[in-house]
């Protein structure tokens, strides 16, 4: 799989922000919240929030993996607050001014639930290439693996 950030990479990262798989995927986590915030009607579960979450992870959530996975010492300052920021940041600013009761409501059940799906999206989106390439690797790992299975 494709870890590699440096300069010499082939794709510049920011293409990867317009790749359809990865733009397919944000739209339908989109959806799948603005569903959900009518569904549960949680009182700090509302549209404006899903679309503010679920975009500023799908900015950030492959670089703070990717700065894990890589071992990036010198970035887990910056990880950590971004992610922060995504996870919780953003949320507290929003309800706020909006409602603070919710934000008093709801806060502590919110951070668990928005760092879990802050990973998954960040796994979800790590790779860097496009659907086609992805299942091409993964077909070449499998074979490999296949191959050099012991006896």
């Amino acid at each position: 799989m494709k870890i590699n950030s440096d300069s010499t990479s082939s794709t510049p990262a920011l293409a990867e922000y317009t790749r359809p798989w990865k733009l397919f995927t944000l739209g339908l986590g989109i959806a799948l919240l603005i569903l959900g915030s009518f569904y549960y009607e949680a009182p700090d579960w509302d549209i404006p929030i899903s679309l503010i979450m679920a975009g500023l992870a799908y900015l950030s959530a492959p670089w703070s993996l990717r700065v894990i996975v890589e071992r990036n010492w010198k970035l887990w300052p910056a990880m950590l607050f971004v992610t922060w920021f995504t996870v919780d940041g953003c949320y507290w600013l929003y309800w706020h001014f909006k409602n603070p009761v919710a934000l008093e409501m709801m806060r502590e059940a919110n951070f668990p639930a928005s760092l879990s799906l802050y990973g998954m999206c960040g796994v979800v989106w790590f790779y860097r290439g496009s659907l086609h390439e992805l299942f091409s690797e993964i077909g070449a790992r499998l074979r490999l693996l296949r191959f050099n299975k012991p006896q």
